[in-house]
Parts: structure tokens; sequence; C-alpha cells
């Protein structure tokens, strides 16, 4: 049937896809949509606000974690259901976040939140992650899932916000400061543009299992899969293969992901690096990309003690000697790279010189425009 433009949802197969999101707001959200004026953070972690009809939202918002249990969920939904009419919304860093639309609701939402604990005595539902201070760290799936990951998610991320969990509850930092991790160069995380980003790297090409090549493997897909064209058909005895130039390796994982015979990790040559400076924002600059700070440490599970160590390192640095409303990238501008490792006490390598000609600092990553 042709598409008629003044009845455009006429014969429409509505079920593709993700259901429409206004279907999920809560009333006084979708009677107030676009007419909000201001908001405000009460105190770490709740917000309130207002629109033009007068009309208040009071958000808490809560640290929750990427890989989450059924049981934590239906605490969720139970919280929901019991203060906020059945409402409840996740954020795009792992937050979940409780919204009701009457001041007198509000005190009893964050009782009750605070009252759960898990067995050990530890806070079920943290209540930050706003303003200046540390985000929740969005991250990606690490071991538990990804097939090529060259570090944990889930275990890194744990490690480092029990080190900074005074910082996620409050708000004494600079600015904010937003973290996150990737555990492979494949970034599927936000760490190209995070104040602090985790990154998982490998330093091996992959191990071809030659007996098995032929048996699981397209050749062809696997020989195109290389963005820098190191694979290449090849022989051992009679067996149909493949070879790898290794000094043409980005150590990406693409062949890996066409054939399963081509491993990437081990335990040797994967680690991770840390990147700072990285952001969305254009408040105060222009949007940045992370810039490399530490190029390799080994991983160390199951508390990563050398990454934390580091991470917190930046973190106070950064707390003590930043002007007030500078993010990360912005404070390392404005006291250049020279002091940011010298008063970090993090090595200077040759990692850290960046002599491709085609790099980031190249790029234009903003819509500011300059007349």
């Amino acid at each position: 049937m042709a598409f008629d433009p003044n009845e455009p949802m006429k014969d429409r197969i509505t079920d593709i896809g993700p259901p429409h999101y206004e279907q999920f707001f809560p009333p006084v959200i979708k009677e107030n949509y676009g007419k909000w004026k201001y908001h405000e953070i009460l105190e770490p972690g709740v917000l309130v606000h207002v629109s033009e009809t007068g009309a208040e939202v009071y958000t808490v918002r809560v640290g929750g974690c990427r890989l989450m249990s059924v049981d934590i969920i239906r605490e969720i939904c139970e919280l929901a259901d019991k203060h906020c009419d059945g409402y409840v919304r996740w954020t795009t860093r792992n937050n979940v976040e409780f919204m009701v639309d009457d001041k007198a609701k509000l005190q009893p939402l964050i009782d009750d939140l605070r009252s759960r604990k898990f067995d050990a005595g530890s806070n079920k539902f943290p209540i930050g992650g706003t303003g200046a201070g540390i985000t929740n760290i969005v991250h990606t799936q690490g071991w538990l899932h990804c097939h090529t990951p060259a570090i944990d998610a889930s275990g890194i991320v744990k490690s480092v916000l029990d080190e900074l969990y005074d910082d996620f509850c409050g708000m004494r930092m600079p600015a904010q400061v937003r973290i996150a991790l990737a555990c492979c160069l494949n970034m599927c995380g936000a760490v190209h543009c995070s104040d602090i980003a985790i990154l998982g790297v490998h330093r091996k090409p992959p191990f071809i299992e030659h007996d098995r090549v032929g048996k699981v493997c397209e050749i062809p897909l696997a020989i195109a899969a290389c963005p820098t064209a190191a694979i290449k058909p090849a022989k051992e005895g009679d067996l149909k293969t493949v070879s790898v130039k290794n000094e043409r390796c980005m150590f990406c994982g693409n062949c890996y992901t066409m054939c399963p015979a081509m491993p990437l990790a081990n335990a040797e040559g994967d680690g991770i690096a840390l990147w700072v400076g990285g952001k969305v924002s254009n408040a105060r600059s222009v949007p940045a990309f992370s810039k490399l700070a530490v190029p390799y440490i080994p991983n160390e599970p199951p508390r990563w003690p050398t990454t934390v160590k580091t991470i917190k390192k930046i973190v106070e640095t950064y707390a003590s000697d930043a002007n007030r409303y500078e993010r990360v990238g912005e404070w390392i501008e404005r006291i250049g790279w020279e002091k940011f490792f010298e008063k970090t006490e993090l090595e200077f390598r040759h990692e850290h010189i960046d002599d491709y000609r085609l790099a980031m600092t190249t790029w234009r990553t903003t819509t500011q425009f300059k007349w």
C-alpha cells in the first residue's frame, strides 16, 4: 500500500524496534514536556526540576552496576512501585533514578534507599553521582561476555569505585569527573571522551591455531577483516591457513571476530592503559579526546591495586590543584603536560610521543564555528 503523508501512521507496522519513550514518562514529566525552566542539586544525588507551570520533580540518583541480578532489579521495581507510582529510569552511566512529584515524598524515598544494605553491610543503593563529584563508571563487558577483551570490566570498576566511593557520594571536586572503561581498543565504552579512561590493551599479535583455521574460519573473511592488511593466506603442510605480519598488527581483534582460531588474549601481553582529559561538553572549551597518561599496567586481579592507586593519585592531584569548574583536561592544558606528569608522579615514556601525522590533535572534534 502506498504511503500517505497525510496519514503517516495508517497501516504502519509499529511493533518494530523499541516502543516510543513517551509511553514511559511519569505523568508530571509528560504534562510538562518542553516546559522545564531550571534544575538545582539539593544535595549529592538529589535534584529538583522546576517547570514554568510551577510543577516540580524531585529525582534521587543511585549508583547501579552494569550487570544486575534479577533480585536487584526486582527490588528496584519494588521501590518504584512503593514511592514513584511504578516509574523508574536508568541513565547512560548505569545509574538508577527515582522520581517523585511531591517534596513530601522525597525524604521517605531517601530514607528507604539508605536503609537497604547487602549482607556484608554495604549500601545497595548509594546516592550520588551528581555535580562536582565522581560519576558512576560506564564500562563495557569485559571477561564476562565480550570475546576480545584485554582486561576485565566489572571487577576493575568495582575496585576503582570502592576507592572513590566517598567522592561518588560527595561533591568536593572542582568539577564533575567522568570515568569510563573499555576492555579493548575497539572502545565500545566512552573512553575516548572521558576525564579519566581505563582502556584494555593487547600487545601481542593473534596466536594462529593452524589445525583449526580451515575448519572453523572463512579465510577470505579473516583476511578482509584486518584494517592494516597484516593477514595473508598461507599453507602449513597440506593445511590451508593464514599468516600475520606482526609489525603491521594493531591488536584490534577483528580477525578473531571473524576467525575463532586466531585468539588474541594473552596473559603476558594484555594489560591496562590510562587516558585523561577527554570531555563531550563545550562549556568552557571545545570537546576533547582523551590522551595517553599511562601506557601499560599489568592485569592484577582480583583488585587491580596498581590501577586503583594510579587513578586515585590522578584524582587527588586534580582535586587539590585545579580551579573551580575546571575539568581534568582543562586543568592539564592550563598547567601543561610536563607539570601534569610531575605532579601526578607518572613516568613519561616513548609511547607518549605521537608521531602519527594524522594524529587526534588534527581532527576536528567540535561543532563550534570560528568566523
